[in-house]
């Protein structure tokens, strides 16, 4: 199936292609999609789905929902209706295409989703993710919210699963949070670009005047080994030097790594921050391996981080953090 919005494919839009797969699909489904802007709200939730663009900077799928955004009952949106495109099937795989939430700052409209991934062995190579707060949502859920009564969004009810993602040579970017969620994600070969976030020098709620952002909020839960593992990827950014932290524990048992990336200078002396529960220094697991750059010194490190030994970043390799049962390995 080819989608193109100028009218010359089989479908203008790529809801129209996705409703065309039967319901219940056991075969892999490939749609090819032309350059061009497809402002709509796309759901996936057909299994062995490829959306394949035509090049990643052109082809952009894009919504602009907002957590601050009202209902017609006049209740908030909140994060997680906010998604301009949400996959909810497994065995899905996307390329060369840009997922963007065009809503703006959270300063000013909350967060904003560009793509809610609530599917097992999901695949995304050469791909973009744009928003400011909250751009990349790995799924599942937390089992319960910390502050309300719901999460609201499409997956409230569902039993949580654990997901297995796999990001390839993408490019992610926002300010606060923006990569968050209890999935096991690998991210390959990729560039996080933290952008510099307005009014953030003299902010109220950050007494410092330092804070712009924090890559990753992971929610890992207890009982899964990994959460988020970086590989020979870029931390770029265009906030101030030490304006930074490489994550922060959404849920107690939050768990990333970087190993071998190359990290500015915009990432704190102490790369991790506790989110203001120091209970959870005990039990999160935010861990390094030899990264380089200027962000990269060790000294001033929070002393509940910590490096990982050679012997154990050799666990971290991306076939071993997804694996699974099943021996999945999406690098071929």
């Amino acid at each position: 199936m080819i989608v193109a919005a100028d009218g010359s494919g089989d479908f203008r839009t790529v809801q129209e292609a996705l409703d065309r797969i039967p319901e219940h699909n056991a075969e892999g489904v490939v749609i090819y999609i032309k350059n061009g802007v497809y402002k709509e709200k796309i759901h996936v939730e057909k299994p062995h789905v490829t959306l394949i663009g035509e090049s990643a900077e052109q082809t952009i799928l894009t919504y602009d929902d907002y957590a601050k955004k009202k209902l017609p009952n006049g209740e908030d949106y909140e994060t997680f209706r906010s998604y301009s495109v949400f996959i909810g099937a497994d065995d899905f795989t996307a390329e060369r295409l840009t997922f963007r939430n065009a809503a703006g700052r959270g300063g000013q409209v909350g967060q904003a989703v560009a793509a809610y991934v609530d599917g097992d062995r999901a695949v995304f190579r050469g791909c973009r993710f744009l928003s400011y707060q909250d751009t990349l949502f790995t799924a599942p859920l937390p089992p319960a919210p910390a502050k309300r009564a719901l999460f609201g969004g499409p997956r409230e009810l569902a039993p949580r699963r654990n997901t297995r993602q796999y990001y390839e040579q993408c490019y992610i970017e926002g300010d606060i949070d923006f990569i968050f969620g209890s999935a096991t994600a690998v991210f390959d070969r990729c560039e996080i670009f933290s952008k510099r976030r307005e009014g953030a020098e003299d902010a109220s709620e950050f007494p410092s005047g330092r804070i712009h952002g924090w890559l990753t909020a992971p929610s890992t839960p207890e009982d899964v080994r990994f959460g988020y593992v970086f590989h020979d990827s870029r931390i770029t950014s265009d906030a101030p030097a030490q304006s930074v932290y490489l994550g922060r524990p959404w849920r107690s048992y939050a768990k990333a790594a970087f190993l071998n990336c190359w990290l500015g200078g915009h990432i704190a002396a102490a790369g991790w921050d506790n989110w203001g529960k120091p209970e959870s220094e005990r039990t999160t697991a935010f861990r390094e391996y030899r990264n380089t750059g200027p962000g990269a010194d060790i000294a001033g490190r929070a002393a509940w981080s910590g490096q990982l030994s050679e012997e154990e970043a050799e666990s971290y390799a991306a076939a071993k953090v997804l694996a699974g049962s099943d021996g999945w390995n999406p690098l071929g």
